[in-house]
């Protein structure tokens, strides 16, 4: 828990110096207010994740009256990433300072053996179940709607993770689904209409936002993250991995943090390497 807390804390900060700085617009970053809402009364704590989002507290009774099903609420500042933008200015970032990317596909990390790479980072995601035989990373299906609704302003989230309202920079995403080991990709007309019933239930104005898509994607999970390192022994010689995969429905919100830990695990291997293949 600790070290999740950690992670948290350093992409939070990373983000959030994004969302202050001149390049928010094009990133894709941005601030974003709102709740998250619960059937159950918590205890009067502050949870984890608390000190990596602005402004907590717990929600007035007065506040509650809006969502009558919920017993409890939250109501917090954190930033909102839109993937669409955030990744690719994250590749060109890469580009930038001299990175290259090669797209190409591989079954075996043995398939690299012949390349004579130092150091191998693995950051497959769910292709890591087969890539390097992880048993226990599987898929948890997700499917959201981007609608246009431009007079909702805040975010609202329900404490179950499976209904959500999350105003972004071009339109609003609402969501959603969590059906593990489901490795469909293909839309299902009956999520589609279980999500619109359940978020405009929290928020009635939905029924009047126009649909402008609906989106599938398979979260890569794992029971924990997997930020490791190991020796590999590749036509008779040992080449270090590091494994930074297995984030699920947690991906921006880890990446940072989690890629913080690879980076660091990736300097131990090149300090224990030797001068030659530093060189």
């Amino acid at each position: 828990m600790q070290r999740q807390k950690r992670w948290f804390k350093d992409s939070f900060d990373h983000l959030l110096a994004i969302a202050q700085s001149q390049h928010a617009p094009e990133a894709g970053v941005i601030m974003s207010s709102g709740c998250q809402i619960l059937r159950e009364i918590t205890e009067e704590k502050e949870p984890f994740w608390a000190d990596s989002v602005i402004g907590f507290r717990f929600m007035t009774d007065k506040e509650l009256q809006r969502f009558p099903d919920h017993k409890c609420g939250q109501v917090f500042t954190t930033i909102k990433c839109e993937c669409s933008s955030y990744l690719p200015w994250l590749k060109n970032r890469f580009v930038q300072l001299g990175g290259q990317v090669v797209q190409r596909k591989i079954n075996s990390l043995q398939e690299l053996s012949g390349d004579s790479y130092d150091i191998i980072v693995n950051c497959a995601g769910l292709g890591s179940k087969t890539l390097v035989d992880d048993g226990q990373v599987y898929p948890v299906r997700g499917q959201v709607l981007k609608v246009e609704a431009p007079w909702l302003k805040h975010f609202v989230r329900d404490g179950d993770g499976k209904t959500y309202i999350y105003p972004g920079v071009h339109s609003v995403t609402i969501g959603g689904t969590r059906q593990e080991h489901d490795w469909r990709l293909q839309v299902d007309k009956g999520d589609t209409s279980s999500i619109l019933e359940r978020c405009s239930r929290l928020e009635p104005s939905l029924v009047h936002a126009k649909v402008l898509g609906e989106w599938v994607g398979l979260r890569p999970s794992r029971r924990n993250p997997r930020v490791e390192k190991e020796l590999l022994r590749m036509q008779g010689r040992t080449v270090p991995v590091v494994h930074n995969y297995g984030h699920g429905g947690w991906g921006v919100t880890l990446a940072w943090g989690t890629a913080l830990d690879a980076l660091g695990l990736v300097r131990q291997c090149l300090h224990e390497m030797p001068l030659r293949a530093k060189l």
